[in-house]
């Protein structure tokens, strides 16, 4: 059996946008040690118990190339006071040719990554 561990994210500065991923999901940020393994490897991690795979941010010189091939879709109980208060953390609106009609938002986190934040569910 095999169960996801972690989401990994290359990063120019792996402790701010750890910083805002937390933030915006209300995780808590973690920071490798020196001298271990994980020296220079920030994470983030929900609130146990948690079935999510931390997000792991590496440090990385290399520049994004295009569209993310791998992006989050978040779903609140409030589409528009998330989207407001990830704009308040640094999230930029994003175009990737959107109608308009969609019933999400898509978004930018502070290093360019796009993410979407879905409509509630319905009844939620």
């Amino acid at each position: 059996m095999l169960t996801v561990e972690s989401l990994t994210v290359d990063a120019a500065d792996p402790a701010r946008l750890a910083a805002f991923w937390a933030a915006l999901l209300g995780w808590t940020v973690h920071v490798g040690a020196e001298g271990e393994a994980d020296e220079g490897e920030v994470w983030i991690e929900a609130p146990r118990p948690a079935s999510s795979p931390d997000i792991l941010f590496l440090p990385s010189t290399d520049q994004r190339p295009g569209k993310n091939r791998l992006h989050l879709d978040l779903r609140p109980d409030d589409r528009d006071a998330q989207v407001e208060r990830a704009l308040e953390l640094g999230a930029a609106p994003v175009d990737i040719g959107q109608s308009g009609e969609e019933s999400w938002v898509v978004l930018a986190d502070p290093e360019g990554n796009e993410f979407c934040i879905l409509q509630a569910r319905p009844g939620a």
